[in-house]
């Protein structure tokens, strides 16, 4: 036999199996698929995220988190989420509920939430009962009353919009007292 014919035959067996694994696979993929339908939960979460230099950026646990397809929502159950800054504790998010939206683009703390400023003056302690925050632009809001305690005093104020990569804090309709 030729050697261009041998070439022939193998170049005709690489297709046909090519062919083959090429469709199987896509048929594969195609059952997998309604897969993306079914909620998921899980027990005991922890999460560690680190930063570009190998630093610790957020570490969070949650008791139950539960993904919903449908709703392209995640809910999750006693949340404690702690935000790191050059490797030091930032603030301290707990909260009995949460739900997050698109891939946790946003997230929205509920019921009894707490969130813990560390400051070099002392820590500021914000208590409300719901909180949205956007972790990738480092934003939080509420327009829910919010109580602040800190070093300096106490306040309540309606609402509150927060832009944490400046340390910008805007509060609305302040009602406390202030010691400076």
């Amino acid at each position: 036999m030729e050697t261009r014919n041998i070439y022939l035959i193998a170049l005709v067996i690489a297709v046909a199996s090519s062919s083959y694994y090429y469709f199987s696979g896509k048929g594969k993929k195609l059952d997998s698929d309604g897969t993306s339908q079914m909620s998921f939960s899980a027990n005991d979460v922890k999460l560690t995220q680190s930063d570009t230099q190998g630093m610790v950026s957020v570490r969070a646990s949650v008791a139950q988190a539960q993904q919903n397809p449908k709703t392209g929502s995640t809910e999750l159950s006693q949340l404690k989420a702690t935000t790191y800054i050059a490797g030091k504790e930032d603030t301290v998010y707990t909260a009995p509920k949460a739900t997050g939206y698109n891939d946790n683009e946003k997230i929205v703390l509920q019921d009894q939430v707490v969130a813990q400023k560390i400051t070099p003056q002392g820590d500021m302690i914000f208590h409300t009962t719901e909180l949205t925050g956007y972790p990738e632009t480092k934003t939080i809001q509420t327009d829910r009353n919010i109580q602040v305690d800190s070093p300096q005093g106490q306040f309540t104020s309606q609402g509150l919009k927060a832009d944490l990569n400046s340390g910008q804090y805007e509060f609305f309709n302040i009602r406390g007292t202030y010691a400076p």
